[in-house]
């Protein structure tokens, strides 16, 4: 009797960190992203400007891409490279492209095909946690991308104010 009552408690023991080893995340929605989306294009249109908007989730799934009329074929892929990069080093792409200039150690990730220093991507967290990234390009230049998606954050009340 008292080993099938070790062996039971044992087994509740045993049971309980499993579930609490599942973390609660935030998830992007389709209609987040879409609203991201949005808010960058009518930024930059309100400027003159057209652009390709990518937004990528956690994972580096994209979600949604946007391309206004007449933007050259290469922005696509900038912008999702964008995207990835402020994903994967949870960093704004401008930042990285300054610090890489000045520091030969961060040099070196402008050599990983995936990653891409130019501004313009920036990582979208919710309470502290990366929840996925947009990217722009095709604004003219670095700054004017990074302006596009910085105005596009506004949309989405939940997540947190980048510091620029």
């Amino acid at each position: 009797m008292k080993t099938l009552l070790l062996g039971s408690t044992l087994l509740c023991l045993l049971a309980s960190p499993a579930h609490a080893q599942l973390r609660k995340v935030d998830e992007l929605s389709l209609a987040a992203a879409n609203k991201l989306a949005d808010a960058a294009m009518a930024a930059c249109q309100a400027q003159g400007r057209h652009i390709v908007v990518t937004v990528l989730d956690r994972g580096g799934n994209v979600v949604t891409v946007q391309r206004a009329d007449g933007v050259g074929p290469h922005n696509t892929e900038a912008s999702r490279r964008k995207a990835y990069t402020a994903l994967s080093t949870k960093n704004d792409t401008q930042a990285l492209a300054v610090a890489a200039r000045g520091n030969p150690d961060m040099a070196n990730l402008t050599t990983l095909p995936e990653l891409l220093l130019l501004g313009g991507g920036l990582p979208l967290r919710a309470r502290g946690e990366v929840v996925g990234a947009i990217g722009v390009a095709g604004g003219g230049g670095a700054l004017q991308d990074r302006a596009c998606a910085h105005a596009a954050l506004a949309a989405i009340p939940e997540l947190d104010s980048p510091t620029l």
